[in-house]
């Protein structure tokens, strides 16, 4: 019947099968985590975390992007009061309450939301290629998915402030 995601590619690998494995599946786009596409995660993550023969989960991207942010086409024409009273950012911290460990598997851009999702998870890898920055304030904006503090307990207050104040990036 085909996959039930549009978004991911989700399948259990390892040596006893024991591993989630998430794939961000949205390439023309960068990644970009749309509202479908975290509603598919949320998804599959809900799955994985009540199947009792995985034992962690990983979620990954492609070679060029992690997730390149938030969709800015998707979000672009909506006003704060909609964005406020439909819960616009409700439900992105599924990452953080699933009890079993999730690692971040990183090459490519992770920029915005995708930095978020990143920081999200327990464990963080990254490639040589990966890229993280939270650009929001080249856009007039600022994380908006707690990303502004978990990017202070992750890399300390001034390069926090440096990266979201100006919009530049770190490599890993």
């Amino acid at each position: 019947a085909g996959s039930p995601y549009q978004y991911l590619a989700v399948q259990r690998t390892g040596a006893r099968q024991s591993v989630g494995l998430i794939q961000l599946n949205r390439p023309q786009a960068l990644n970009a985590l749309c509202e479908g596409l975290m509603q598919e995660l949320r998804r599959a993550l809900e799955a994985l975390e009540n199947d009792p023969q995985v034992g962690a989960i990983v979620i990954t991207g492609s070679q060029k992007a992690f997730a390149a942010g938030a969709d800015i086409k998707e979000m672009q024409n909506k006003t704060f009061q909609e964005c406020y009273s439909s819960g616009f950012l409700a439900g992105w911290d599924k990452v953080s309450t699933v009890r079993k460990p999730i690692i971040a598997a990183v090459n490519g851009y992770a920029l915005g939301g995708g930095c978020e999702l990143a920081m999200m998870c327990d464990i963080i890898y990254a490639g040589e290629k990966a890229q993280f920055g939270q650009p929001e304030i080249l856009l007039g904006t600022i994380p908006g998915a707690g990303g502004t503090q978990r990017l202070t307990r992750a890399v300390g207050k001034s390069l926090a402030m440096e990266m979201v104040l100006t919009g530049d990036r770190i490599s890993a």
